[in-house]
């Protein structure tokens, strides 16, 4: 039993044309027409798989496999189809087209399974519009935060007025949340986004774990005044200060050679940017990430210390607002011994490897075992039009993904 590589393909095909940006971008922003527009054509694809379909109050789309046993909780894959605004055709396509795929060849084999299979795509995987991810997948799990439904994008439209027009309740989340114990595991395959795969000629990964994402919004306070007239040493300059707080992560990040630890300042804005003005206030983004949670911790310490101390030198004030805070989670060894063997039954040399980007994976794992199954992209590059998985890869991973299922189903 294998899945339909054509199909698979020409579904890949169709779903880089809704939003997309020069020849092989994309830019799908969550919560929007295009994602809508995306979402018709995955339910589409859903149905004809043999699952029923909705939207729930999230702005989720959820495809439903019925099972024997409805009652059982349910065998749940999936992954998103928002994108970055300079984004690549697979970043979290290629987990919800697998699984529709994956779906499709178990009812064409007239498999029906003992408990529920449901295929999701999560609404704001990527967190850069309302600069907070993982939001479908942390509100079905009731894990939402207060203040996320205020939060705006950058034209001053609220993540609560940007669902109420995509066709949501806000007012109803409780009923689309899922009940505790209500999910037996999760899985969900990705582009690997990194480039291990590429470098060592393997196709596919086994996931071992998902490091630990920190998420800041840092804002300094300085004093404006005539670039023409104000002396150096008086200044209160914002962007001074900014600058060595962003080179403070690059070293901070840096301090053990070949550790996995990262950091980057991602956006910046200034005001009131005028080119003869100090700037008087800088907002900008952190993000630190880690698979070891202690050298993290450390590492969040250092970083606190040395933005108390440059704004102490610059005579600033500044604020620290936590966007986003998670534990490394690991991978459930039980799955991943399924991965392995199906792998093996393909003659797949598969690797594992570990996660530094988050998925929805990390938002569910705190509410039963997951799993990740990894395709090689070439050159490691993501977030970005280049992004590149080969549907010769992309079909390898939706075989060891059907063949995953299959053996979970026997659980």
């Amino acid at each position: 039993m294998k899945i339909n590589s054509s199909r698979l393909q020409s579904h890949f095909e169709a779903m880089s044309l809704i939003g997309k940006i020069g020849e092989t971008g994309t830019c799908r922003p969550a919560h929007t027409e295009l994602e809508k527009q995306g979402f018709e054509l995955a339910a589409s694809w859903m149905k004809a798989a043999g699952m029923t379909t909705h939207i729930d109050n999230f702005g989720n789309l959820i495809g439903r496999l019925e099972g024997k046993n409805p009652q059982l909780p349910v065998l749940m894959m999936g992954s998103h189809l928002d994108s970055q605004p300079y984004g690549g055709r697979f970043d979290g396509v290629a987990g919800v087209l697998c699984a529709i795929e994956v779906v499709a060849t178990l009812t064409e084999n007239n498999i029906v399974p003992e408990r529920p299979i449901e295929v999701i795509s999560f609404a704001d995987e990527e967190g850069w519009r309302f600069n907070k991810g993982l939001f479908g997948s942390r509100g079905i799990l009731g894990k939402l935060e207060a203040g996320e439904l205020e939060r705006a994008d950058k034209d001053g439209i609220t993540r609560g007025q940007a669902l109420t027009a995509f066709g949501c309740d806000i007012t109803q989340f409780k009923a689309s949340e899922y009940k505790e114990g209500s999910i037996f595991c999760f899985l969900e395959l990705h582009i690997e986004q990194g480039p291990v795969l590429d470098l060592a000629h393997k196709p596919i990964g086994v996931v071992s774990g998902i490091s630990g994402p920190i998420w800041w919004t840092v804002k300094l306070k300085g004093m404006a005044g005539h670039t023409g007239s104000v002396p150096m040493p008086i200044r209160k300059d914002a962007l001074v200060g900014a600058a060595e707080i962003i080179v403070a992560v690059n070293e901070i990040a840096n301090q053990i050679p070949g550790a996995p630890t990262v950091g980057s300042v991602g956006t910046i804005t200034v005001f009131p940017a005028s080119r003869n003005i100090i700037p008087e206030e800088v907002v900008f983004t952190i993000d630190l990430r880690d698979i070891d949670l202690d050298r993290r911790n450390r590492y969040e310490k250092q970083l606190r210390d040395r933005i108390e101390a440059i704004t102490q030198k610059h005579q600033l004030t500044y604020s620290i607002s936590g966007d986003t805070k998670s534990d490394p989670r690991y991978c459930a060894d039980w799955i991943k011994e399924i991965i392995h063997n199906e792998c093996k039954a393909l003659e797949l040399d598969a690797p594992e490897l570990m996660s530094g980007p988050f998925h929805d994976a990390l938002a569910l794992s705190y509410a039963c075992d997951y799993g990740m199954i990894f395709v090689r992209c070439k050159d490691g590059i993501s977030h970005n039009p280049l992004e590149y998985s080969s549907n010769e890869d992309l079909s390898l991973g939706a075989n060891v993904m059907l063949g995953t299922v299959v053996q979970i189903l026997k659980k």
